[in-house]
């Protein structure tokens, strides 16, 4: 009977034993699933209009339609699609970015007369600043729909006179400027007359010009440029606008998005916007402040670097010299090599604060 009751109790002890170890390697695997990772990805149309249950934005369109609508959606993206990521895990997402620019028919078409110019007070019969067609506009046209589009002819001065055509539109009371073509231009692009007689020839032509007509005007890519061109339509001529988008060497039809990025960080609770950069100290960098002989810091007690504000103060140095630019807010995680007794790697949050880094 007695072996019977210690089995029973050793036999308890045992059941009683295993939830405890159960709930500590739960913990442990969890922990063990949270890792910080640093990535860059670039959302497909999939991501855009695919359902929100399978990892989706849930979107009719494959872009967003503005910035902070991006920073409100991506969040709850990212945590689907990096679900194991937690602190100081960095994203970079690129996306396309919905950005329409001009499209569409001139409403005016009016020639600067000889009368215009005098009553402006151009006493040379022409107008020699971008200030002094803009005024003459609002003369013109004081009270301008939003969005009204004036095809101009006039004679400007830069050194020589020459007779241009551009398109002006009315975006909430100001005048923006879209490139015209001259008659030498058209004659340039094989035509006979100062238009283009087809849509179908416009668009194909246009752009192989473009490369020629900015070719010195420090064209860089991502530029767009919105080009008002001229067309002879059922007996009578017409003026139509049309954005070219630049990607360092050729010219094609802008359409109406442009890709832009925003970097995520994970703050150990969800993702938030972030411009932090990891930053890993590289040999010049130990060199710079005096600690190239060994790369690294001395943190045991009493040696040179134990204090953190030496090491922030050196890691001020090397940010300030690496990144002179850095604008005010811009944040790092400094990571260095330390020896306290053995070699280990640390890291320091920082954050630019008007001309000096502190630490987070």
């Amino acid at each position: 009977m007695k072996k019977v009751v210690y089995y029973f109790a050793i036999f308890t002890l045992i059941l009683t034993s295993c939830d405890p170890l159960e709930d500590i390697h739960n913990e442990v695997d969890a922990l063990e699933s949270v890792v910080s990772g640093e990535a860059t990805y670039t959302l497909t149309e999939d991501d855009y209009t695919g359902d929100v249950e399978d990892g989706g934005l849930g979107f009719s369109f494959p872009n967003f339609s503005s910035e902070d609508d991006a920073k409100a959606e991506l969040p709850a993206f990212l945590s689907a699609k990096y679900p194991a990521w937690g602190n100081e895990s960095l994203v970079t997402v690129n996306f396309d970015l919905y950005a329409p620019k001009f499209d569409e028919r001139s409403l005016e078409v009016y020639t600067v007369s000889s009368a215009d110019y005098a009553a402006g007070g151009h006493t040379y019969g022409n107008f020699s600043s971008s200030s002094d067609i803009t005024e003459f506009l609002d003369t013109k046209y004081p009270n301008a729909a939003h969005r009204l589009l004036v095809s101009l002819t006039y004679k400007y001065y830069s050194g020589s006179v020459a007779t241009l055509n551009n398109g002006f539109l009315n975006v909430d009371g100001t005048w923006e400027m879209a490139q015209g073509f001259t008659d030498e231009e058209y004659n340039t692009m094989g035509e006979s007359y100062p238009n283009f007689s087809s849509e179908t020839e416009a668009l194909t032509k246009i752009p192989v010009f473009l490369v020629e007509k900015f070719k010195y005007d420090g064209k860089v890519a991502g530029d767009i440029e919105t080009i008002m061109y001229k067309l002879y339509v059922s007996g009578s001529t017409q003026s139509f606008l049309v954005s070219y988008i630049y990607d360092g060497s050729t010219w094609s039809e802008y359409e109406n998005v442009v890709q832009e990025s925003i970097k995520f960080g994970h703050d150990g609770t969800s993702w938030v916007p972030d411009n932090t950069i990891k930053y890993t100290l590289t040999q010049a960098d130990y060199d710079l402040v005096d600690n190239g002989y060994y790369a690294n810091f001395d943190v045991r007690a009493g040696k040179a670097e134990a204090e953190e504000s030496v090491r922030l103060e050196k890691i001020n140095t090397i940010l300030k010299n690496n990144f002179p630019s850095d604008a005010e807010g811009q944040k790092y995680i400094v990571s260095y090599n330390v020896y306290n007794g053995a070699d280990a790697v640390w890291a320091l949050n920082v954050i630019k604060v008007g001309t000096e880094y502190v630490k987070q």
